[in-house]
This record gives structure tokens, sequence and C-alpha cells, in this order.
């Protein structure tokens, strides 16, 4: 717009006013002289000024060009900085920027959440890699001591040694395997089908009817035809583990004719009576459609958990403290690859403590 109206106002001041305003005769004898002026004298009388001008112009866009682009540009320098430090793997530096929110402010902005987030996901890695280091050391360091028992003394009963390795290497095995299934549900490599999750939860409580009778446990399941859209494999892993761990979290069971239920604690027993109307320990899976997607939800009756400990379950390799011990313990990766799973499927996971104890776990997914 300046260099508009500079370039106007030169036109206005050395051209416009060599035009007359009113009309005048032309003399045949001196052809320099008329209503307009001719080119020669425009030229003479309005090129100077005019690259006089632009010179100005030339020289005040660079100049205000320069200053304008620093004032600018600077945002851009700790954007670079800050990425420069990421790179190097420091990334708890975050940018800040100051000032009003413009397109460099959401940037930085964005920038630190990613930051954050990262540094996050960095850290659960490595605190994943500790955990599972640490997990599969121990069956490794039992099986040495084992073979070095039995090398030591050949006399040895070996079919104890045998059985306990046996244990020891089939936890090793589904350690592994669920390392597997984690790193596949984090990668989503894997095709998308229809999927009814209602079946993959009637699928899920037949193939668990052993160990809920195992337990005392009756598995009830009903609800709505529940239509989604990815791995059906993965999807009934997910379904499996969340029946799996209500079932083996559960309340103990009652045993008749056992006098050590006299011993137990007042807090334990009303725990129990609690629990559910009916006095029995009842794991409930239910599938719903709501706008836009599906519902999952599996509860079971249980110890009451404190919300402080709900919220860190996900974690790998997390046991809830106080949690009832069975002969039937996982590998501390059940509900860590509920919540990988239920991710890759673009969904969210919700774990809420029940009132009269246990646990209420939510996978919301999209619908088809």
């Amino acid at each position: 717009m300046l260099a508009g109206v500079l370039l106007l106002a030169a036109v206005w001041l050395f051209l416009l006013r060599y035009v007359p305003d009113r009309a005048m005769l032309i003399n045949p004898d001196d052809t320099t002289h008329g209503v307009f002026p001719v080119r020669s004298s425009l030229l003479r009388v309005f090129a100077p000024r005019a690259a006089a001008v632009l010179v100005f112009l030339l020289a005040f866009g660079l100049v205000g060009g320069w200053v304008l682009a620093g004032r600018m540009l600077a945002p851009l320098t700790r954007i670079t900085d800050a990425t420069r430090l990421a790179s190097t793997g420091a990334l708890a530096h975050r940018i800040r920027l100051p000032g009003r929110r413009d397109e460099f402010r959401d940037l930085a902005d964005t920038f630190d959440t990613m930051l954050a987030r990262l540094e996050a996901h960095v850290a659960g890695q490595r605190r994943f890699a500790a955990n599972a280091s640490h997990e599969l050391r121990t069956p490794l360091a039992v099986s040495k001591s084992l073979l070095d028992l039995a090398r030591a003394d050949p006399d040895h009963d070996t079919r104890e040694v045998v059985e306990r390795l046996h244990a020891v290497n089939t936890r090793a095995i589904d350690l592994t395997e669920a390392l597997l299934l984690l790193s596949r549900a984090e990668q989503r490599s894997f095709a998308r089908e229809p999927v009814d999750l209602s079946l993959l939860a009637e699928e899920a409580a037949e193939t668990l009817l052993p160990l809920a009778e195992q337990h005392g446990v009756t598995v009830r399941t009903g609800g709505d035809i529940a239509p989604t859209t990815g791995s059906r494999a993965l999807l009934l892993q997910l379904t499996t583990n969340l029946v799996q761990n209500a079932i083996v979290h559960n309340l103990p069971a009652d045993r008749s004719g056992d006098r050590s239920e006299d011993h137990r604690s007042e807090d334990h027993r009303s725990a129990d009576r609690s629990a559910d109307p009916s006095g029995r320990r009842t794991v409930r899976v239910d599938t719903r459609i709501r706008p836009g997607g599906v519902v999952l939800t599996v509860e079971n009756t249980g110890r009451p958990v404190p919300p402080q400990l709900a919220a860190t379950l996900t974690e790998p390799f997390r046991r809830g403290t106080g949690r009832v011990r069975t002969g039937h313990q996982g590998v501390g990766l059940g509900l860590a690859i509920v919540e990988t799973i239920t991710h890759a499927h673009d969904g969210t996971l919700t774990l809420a403590p029940r009132p009269a104890g246990g646990l209420r776990v939510t996978v919301e997914l999209p619908g088809t």
C-alpha cells in the first residue's frame, strides 16, 4: 500500500500536472507543444523522479523487510533450538513461547505437547524394557538353579526338577507370547474386518467357563449386538483378558466345612456380603450400542479398589497390591494388552472401582 501511494503521488506531481484541464489548439508549425506534451518531454521530466522514488522504495523495502522478518521469525529460532535439543535426546526442554496467540505460538505449544508425550512414551518404554528384563530373568535364573541342583546331586529325584522346569518354562513362554502380542498391537499390523463384540464376549465366557467354575464365579453375558471393525483375533484377546482378569481377581471362593472361615477378618466378610446382593461371586459382561460406537463393559465382584490404584493397573507388569492371589496368576500384561489393543482400534479404555467392591472396565470402540 505504501509503495502504491508513493508511485501515484509521483505520477500526480510530476506527470499529470503537465496535462491541461481545457482543450488547446495545436500549432502546425510547432509539433513540440500542444494539448498533450510529447513523449520526450514526459521522459525528461518524469523518469529521473520515478527512478529516485524506486531507489528509495528499494532501500526502504530491503531494510524494513529485514527488520520485520527478523521480528516475525524470531520465534522460529527458539523452535529450532528446541528441535535441535530434542534430536540429541533432551526431551525435558520446553519452548514455552510467550506473547499473543498466533501461528508461531500455536506451533510452539503443539511442539511442547509433542515433546511431553514423547518424553512420557520413552520413559514408559524404558520402564517396560526394565520390567520385561526382570520378568524374563527370573524364570531363567530359576531354571539355572534347578539345573545346577540336578547336576550337583545326580541321585536327586529328577521328576520334581522336570516338573518345576516345565512350570517355569511355561511361564516364560506365556510372557514371551504376551510381549509379542503387545508389540503386534502397538504396530497396528493387522487387517480390519467386521466384528461383533457380543459374539466375542460369549466366546470368551464359554472358553473361560472351567476357570470360572474352579474359582466359584458365575459369568453372565448379555446386551445388544455390537458391530465394530478391527482384528477379530486381537479383539477376542481383549475380551478374554478382561473376563479372565475379572475371574481371577474376584472374591475368594467359600469352602463349605472350612473352619478357617471363622478366622477371616470382619472387613473381608463384609466385603463378600456387599459385593453382590445375592452373595455370589459374579462377572458381568455387557455389550451396548451408543451413538457413533459400541461399548463393552466387564465388571466383577471383589475387594474395594482404591481409585489411585485403578488408574495404574494398565501399566505393564503392574499388579494390584493386596489383590487376590491364586494359582492362575498371569504375567502382568493382561490390562496393558487390553489398553494397547483398544488404542490400536481407536477406542478408549476406562477403569473405575465399583462402590460395592470390584472393578468396572469399559471399552468404547468406533461402530461400523
